[in-house]
């Protein structure tokens, strides 16, 4: 078993000052380490039996796209307001500073589909509980929530209101 940690980068002051930005990108460029991440998600999620995995923009995509493909299932975009064709639905929320929306495509979940979230990284739970209602919107059941990185300290699982498993812990 690989110790995933160790293939994380942290990079300091990014995007601004004060942030420790945790990279997956030394993850993604690992490919035993990547395998293993998506092995130890699908242990985790395919007993689930979810219909389809939803991701949140952009690195969410990596992990929820890979993770469908290794289960045989659909994969849903969750997208910044503006990024996606077609009919989409919207759900606005509010941030440290402001409001953003995000949006998914109209019919790409089907009402009752039972739907997994996967993003890499759980820090406040905003952005993520924000998806989790975007999706109920579309009329599903949201069963569990998957992360690779949750950073403990600032308590974003207090806002999820679905069982959510992350992968790596970091608690400061």
């Amino acid at each position: 078993m690989l110790d995933l940690k160790s293939h994380v980068r942290t990079i300091p002051d990014y995007p601004k000052p004060g942030i420790l930005f945790y990279d997956i990108g030394t993850l993604l460029g690992h490919g035993a380490a990547w395998r293993e991440t998506i092995e130890r998600f699908s242990d985790i999620v395919s007993p689930l039996k979810p219909d389809k995995l939803i991701g949140i923009e952009s690195r969410g995509f990596l992990v929820g796209a890979s993770l469908a493909a290794h289960m045989g299932i659909g994969f849903a975009m969750v997208r910044k307001k503006g990024k996606l064709p077609g009919k989409t639905i919207a759900c606005s929320y509010a941030l440290e500073y402001g409001e953003d929306t995000i949006e998914m495509q109209e019919g790409i979940l089907s009402p009752g589909d039972k739907v997994v979230l996967c993003d890499d990284l759980l820090a406040t739970g905003g952005t993520a509980s924000a998806a989790l209602a975007l999706a109920r919107q579309a009329g599903v059941q949201i069963i569990h929530a998957a992360f690779i990185i949750e950073l403990d300290f600032l308590g974003g699982r207090k806002r999820l209101d679905v069982p959510t498993t992350s992968l790596l812990h970091y608690s400061e």
